[in-house]
């Protein structure tokens, strides 16, 4: 996990938050910071935090080096799309939420030349077994709950059983998602494995508006 963690982002802590769904460049701001390690910018038309190409500029503009890394997520998108979010949004890493292939990860990997992660909903064991057909192509994996929504597939504010990702141990770096927040970030850390957290809907004032005193408790609950 380390090495491929240090080749891509040798700056990143040995555990972290990503803050998804962020919006403004305030969002941006505070996430760095406070310490996030990651930031997620959700390009999907059906959620509460989906962002047009003129948010994405606004945000690149205001990124700084060894800022958190910066994920734009997508859902079964296409080779236009990937291209026309990678000009627009800088991205230093693609998360993909949908249904894509271990072939399509590769090939969204060859179209924009950053690390990808994969996205995986859990509900069963079988969920989890699924994600060994990536481990020689993802750079990254996401585990997060199926929210049972196939319009919605992530930031929900449902989680999964972590038992069945506690004895996880792929040979990429990977991280927990699905209803966590800081009251329950403890009982993850226990329970889990994982070393970075991914947080939506705990963290927001209202849907797709991030509380910027949540986006702090979420990140200290790690530390």
């Amino acid at each position: 996990m380390a090495a491929t963690k240090a080749h891509h982002f040798p700056h990143l802590p040995d555990k972290g938050a990503k803050i998804c769904g962020i919006k403004t460049p305030a969002d941006y701001h505070h996430c760095r910071d406070e310490g996030a390690a990651f930031i997620g910018m959700v390009f999907f038309e059906k959620s509460p935090r989906h962002l047009t190409f003129d948010m994405a500029r606004a945000l690149a503009e205001v990124a700084v080096p060894q800022g958190p890394v910066r994920v734009s997520l997508t859902v079964n998108a296409s080779d236009d799309m990937i291209k026309a979010i990678a000009a627009a949004s800088h991205a230093d890493m693609f998360q993909l939420h949908g249904a894509e292939s271990p072939q399509r990860v590769a090939e969204v990997k060859a179209l924009t030349n950053r690390p990808v992660m994969k996205a995986f909903r859990v509900k069963t064991p079988d969920d989890i077994t699924a994600a060994k057909a990536y481990y020689d192509v993802a750079d990254w994996l996401l585990f997060d709950a199926d929210s049972g929504n196939p319009d919605m597939p992530g930031g929900t504010g449902h989680h999964f059983d972590w038992s069945l990702v506690s004895e996880l141990n792929p040979p990429v770096p990977w991280m927990l998602a699905g209803g966590l927040e800081a009251e329950n970030l403890a009982q993850a850390q226990a329970q889990t494995p994982a070393h970075y957290f991914d947080v939506s809907s705990a963290v927001e004032a209202q849907k797709g508006i991030k509380d910027h005193k949540l986006i702090t408790n979420f990140i200290n609950a790690i530390k």
